[in-house]
């Protein structure tokens, strides 16, 4: 959404429910909230299969404002970790904006690192893969 520098509503819960990097089948992809007290307070799409077959893609993880800095996040992590493993995945992947500090330093915290691969978007913003080995 912010690599787009814009987000209309309808077309990104479309997208939420069919993109999948490329190579991956969107229907073997999760799609998952995070409810707080009955709201959907987080989202995630994890794909298999990107970059390499075996391996593991986290296209989106986004938590409301409510929910952010008390620990959700990594909650909301652990389990869609736990589920790249459960598949087989021995990797974990990610892409972050280099304009992100914030993000990039939270998925530093997770043990993310940077691979070296990135891509400038449409919209000339610097997209960096990050990677995570998954202990089985």
């Amino acid at each position: 959404m912010l690599a787009e520098g814009h987000c209309d509503p309808d077309v990104r819960a479309q997208e939420f429910f069919s993109d999948c990097p490329p190579g991956c089948d969107p229907t073997i992809s999760a799609r998952l909230g995070l409810f707080l007290d009955q709201r959907l307070s987080g989202l995630a799409e994890l794909s298999f299969g990107f970059p390499q077959t075996h391996d593991a893609y986290l296209g989106r993880l986004v938590l409301g404002p409510w929910a952010q800095s008390a620990g959700h996040g990594v909650r909301f992590l652990d389990h869609i970790e736990g589920l790249a493993r459960q598949a087989g995945a021995p990797r974990l992947y990610l892409a972050v904006l280099d304009r992100n500090p914030r993000a990039r330093s939270f998925w530093q915290r997770q043990g993310f690192q940077p691979t070296g691969d990135h891509r400038f978007t449409d919209q000339g913003h610097d997209l960096r893969r990050m990677m995570k080995t998954l202990s089985v």
